[in-house]
């Protein structure tokens, strides 16, 4: 492992709500874009992946922990790990952080699935994507 994958992402208006934080479920998209970027190195990045070689990595479970509030213009560091690969599944963590304090703002886990977007059914996971998830696989825990 190299190391988390990291993006920062900063707080845009339209992502907070009346009381001026960021609305939860912006946290799965901010995730969701470190994963694309994640998988950048794939020959046509992610977008090949679902527009040239029909892949998709829809979400099969997710989950989060929110520990501070982010708000607008904060900006986030999204640290983004493997933490399992199976046949078709990917297992994913995201430590969510801000930039200019370090204070922890949310762990997301979620759990994606290889999938043939022609007939939507999972299939293996293709050498090339395993080989860019190696660089970010979790050590397992002793």
């Amino acid at each position: 492992m190299t190391g988390p994958f990291e993006l920062v992402h900063r707080v845009r208006f339209d992502e907070v709500d009346a009381a001026g934080i960021a609305y939860f479920p912006r946290f799965f998209t901010w995730c969701h874009d470190a994963m694309e970027a994640m998988l950048a190195p794939v020959e046509g990045g992610y977008v090949g992946l679902v527009r040239d070689r029909r892949l998709g990595l829809p979400a099969v479970h997710a989950e989060a922990d929110y520990a501070s509030p982010v708000r607008f213009g904060d900006e986030v560091r999204i640290a983004a790990s493997v933490e399992r690969v199976g046949r078709s599944s990917i297992g994913l963590r995201f430590e969510l952080s801000r930039v200019d304090d370090g204070r922890r703002v949310a762990t997301l886990r979620h759990v994606v699935a290889l999938t043939d977007l022609t007939v939507l059914r999972s299939r293996p996971v293709p050498g090339d994507i395993l080989a860019v998830l190696a660089r970010y696989q979790a050590s397992p825990q002793g």
